[in-house]
């Protein structure tokens, strides 16, 4: 029902209300091409934009549909930055890199609301997004953050909100005692996003392909990209696999862990019932360790999402695990209806840093973005297509930081991970 590792899209809110088909024809034939591009979600598909608008001939190849991973099944926030603190590389990249990818950060969401409005993609873009605190440790954080943008440039508005404040105008619930609230960010419809971003890749000139699974990387001067009935020979070669790249680059794939996340969305509310829960329709996120997310869809559906899942291992019923958690939040809906429930695959590295680099000179990459996929696949993108096209400061930073692999191979590495998470969630507890 969920067709979390099957071919086809899952029986999602997303796949129900989907505004752009994708039926893109299977590579069957010998082409070349200036770039080839291996992934068809955020990543790859928003890279083919940025080249193609730059003259690039371009080939995507993705080995299900447009928009098949976690570019069409995640929770749809878009959220300001790269979520983690750069702090600890500033041995690696010095203070100017620091300066370099928070502001990369801050304007990612810009890049993202920029391509809608230029190209029309109907994907139900909505701003208004909000950090929600559970304890006052997390306050504490979201303190320091609003300070860090005051003192900065950010040109979005930004509030501080106490418990009833937030009651009032954010999330109708007693769970949170507060929060940082960003007119920066917001939500959208993730795979109207994607598979309206194809179809202007494919307005530009790109060839897509669907069902077209990689089986071979030949590299050289010029890279063969083998699928099971073609093939397409390429100047350069984008990996846009993310945590779906399998054993295909095992150099790469193997410092990002998939982690399952899974989202349950409810019949349609009535606007007495929406406007209790969330009367700002914000999106919004609390700072837990295993952290719940959720909004409202442009029906006035919740979504409801979280269980991030590193053991590799999904929910006999993603439905029984998360409705318990949403009616600790929402106790108001214990007699709503669930009319969909779906999960997927996130990349996480194990520094929480996105992957951005070369594996050769003519082979570039981008993956773990850890939960912050829907604006930082698009700055990857940019920066991608700026090293291919020539300088690109913020390529180069990414590029120079070091990933770990990680331990126990393809087998262990999802328990062992699951493991330490289970120790940091007792500290976030306690």
């Amino acid at each position: 029902m969920t067709a979390i590792h099957t071919n086809t899209y899952p029986n999602s809110y997303y796949f129900s209300s989907l505004n752009y088909a994708t039926d893109y024809p299977k590579l069957a034939e010998s082409i070349s091409v200036d770039v080839c591009i291996v992934g068809g979600g955020f990543s790859g598909v928003a890279t083919a934009v940025e080249l193609a608008e730059r003259g690039y001939k371009v080939a995507l190849l993705e080995q299900h549909k447009i928009g098949w991973g976690a570019s069409g099944r995640n929770g749809g926030q878009i959220i300001r930055g790269i979520g983690h603190d750069l702090a600890k590389f500033k041995k690696v990249i010095g203070q100017q890199g620091i300066n370099t990818i928070t502001a990369l950060g801050t304007s990612a969401n810009k890049i993202v609301i920029d391509r809608i409005n230029k190209y029309h993609i109907d994907c139900d873009l909505t701003m208004g997004y909000c950090d929600l605190a559970t304890r006052a440790k997390h306050m504490k954080t979201l303190e320091q953050d609003y300070q860090i943008l005051i003192n900065s440039d950010y040109p979005h508005s930004i509030k501080m909100l106490d418990q009833n404040t937030l009651q009032q105008q954010v999330v109708g619930s007693t769970n949170f005692i507060g929060g940082f609230e960003d007119q920066g960010s917001g939500h959208l419809h993730p795979l109207n996003l994607c598979t309206g971003e194809a179809k202007v890749a494919a307005d530009l000139g790109v060839q897509i392909f669907e069902n077209s699974a990689v089986e071979e990387i030949i590299q050289g001067d010029t890279v063969t990209i083998k699928s099971a009935q073609g093939q397409i020979i390429a100047k350069k070669l984008v990996l846009a696999g993310n945590a779906y790249l399998g054993d295909l680059m095992p150099k790469i794939s193997n410092k990002v862990l998939p982690a399952g996340s899974y989202i349950i969305a409810t019949e349609p509310l009535s606007e007495s019932v929406y406007q209790q829960i969330l009367p700002g329709n914000h999106a919004v996120c609390d700072l837990k360790i295993d952290l719940d997310y959720f909004r409202l869809s442009a029906d006035k559906r919740l979504l409801f999402g979280g269980m991030c899942n590193y053991s590799g291992r999904d929910p006999k019923s993603i439905q029984a695990a998360l409705y318990p958690k949403m009616l600790k939040v929402f106790p108001q809906l214990s007699d709503i209806n669930i009319d969909y429930q779906w999960g997927g695959m996130i990349g996480i590295g194990a520094n929480r840093l996105p992957q951005i680099g070369r594996l050769a000179n003519n082979i570039y990459y981008a993956q773990a973005y850890s939960g912050h996929g829907v604006n930082i696949t698009h700055v990857a993108a940019k920066l991608i297509a700026q090293a291919i096209d020539g300088p690109s400061t913020g390529f180069d930073t990414f590029a120079k930081v070091k990933h770990l692999t990680f331990p126990g191979g393809q087998h262990l590495r999802s328990p062992l991970l699951a493991l330490g998470m289970m120790y940091h969630k007792m500290l976030d507890k306690f």
